[in-house]
């Protein structure tokens, strides 16, 4: 546990829970700051296949405002402050095993920074989106702008930018912002039937897809000699023997 982050273990899955429901799960300073040794001992646990990322009562309202004329004042305690909360949101988007996003309520800001950093997202039907930048006179940055036209393309990022207004869940999921919908009372029950199916996949094709989406996100078009590693290597793999043979024996695979 650290301060309002917490992360909580049930092999093969970890939580990190969001913890901070007098601020509406706002994210401080040092919460942003202790997400990179969070997500470290997810990464150190090779029984660990999965990282959900969820709030308590709501998602989060995004970065703590109040901070805003504190540790964020003047031009090297912004950058410092920004340097903080891209390691933060990196450490989440770099994780080797599959990551999902558990969304109610409000996901606004650096909440909606966070959720675009993992892989997947579900959404309760009652959670609202946003990014507020138009609403307070500052540029969203590079890295974050991209993963917003990533999700949701050029046209509505612009939109959402633009005018910093609140999207409901219905118009997230039409926009691929978020990957499914589903009743508020049904989210938790849907994060673990789909924590479990990730988790009883090939961890070596999960990693794989994993890493050449994120190159192909980056730019690169063709294959190259890192990508021809990847395949070979999943073929010499203790998954692919056992994939094959589960497949021939007609049973459920038991990856390693």
């Amino acid at each position: 546990m650290t301060g309002a982050l917490r992360l909580e273990v049930d092999i093969p899955r970890a939580t990190l829970v969001i913890d901070r429901p007098d601020k509406r799960n706002a994210f401080d300073y040092d919460m942003w700051a202790a997400l990179p040794a969070l997500v470290a001992e997810v990464a150190a646990d090779p029984d660990i296949r999965v990282l959900v990322v969820r709030g308590t009562d709501t998602f989060s309202a995004g970065a703590d405002i109040s901070e805003f004329t504190t540790r964020r004042r003047g031009g090297d305690a912004i950058r410092h402050y920004n340097e903080v909360v891209d390691a933060g949101i990196s450490a989440v988007s770099g994780l080797a095993v599959p990551t999902i996003a558990a969304i109610t309520g409000y996901c606004l800001g650096g909440g909606c920074e966070l959720a675009l950093s993992c892989d997947l997202r579900l959404a309760a039907d009652d959670a609202r989106f946003g990014i507020p930048p138009a609403r307070l006179g500052i540029v969203y940055g590079l890295a974050s702008t991209k993963r917003l036209v990533d999700a949701v393309g050029a046209a509505w990022a612009k939109q959402i930018l633009y005018t910093g207004d609140h999207l409901d869940a219905a118009i997230a999921l039409r926009i691929g912002l978020v990957n499914e919908v589903h009743p508020a009372g049904g989210l938790d029950e849907r994060s673990l039937a789909l924590t479990g199916r990730i988790a009883a996949r090939s961890g070596v094709t999960q990693r794989g897809a994993k890493t050449i989406i994120g190159r192909i996100l980056r730019g690169q078009h063709a294959a190259d000699d890192d990508v021809t590693a990847i395949y070979d290597e999943s073929y010499v793999s203790a998954d692919y023997a056992e994939g094959v043979a589960a497949f021939l024996e007609k049973r459920a695979p038991d990856f390693p």
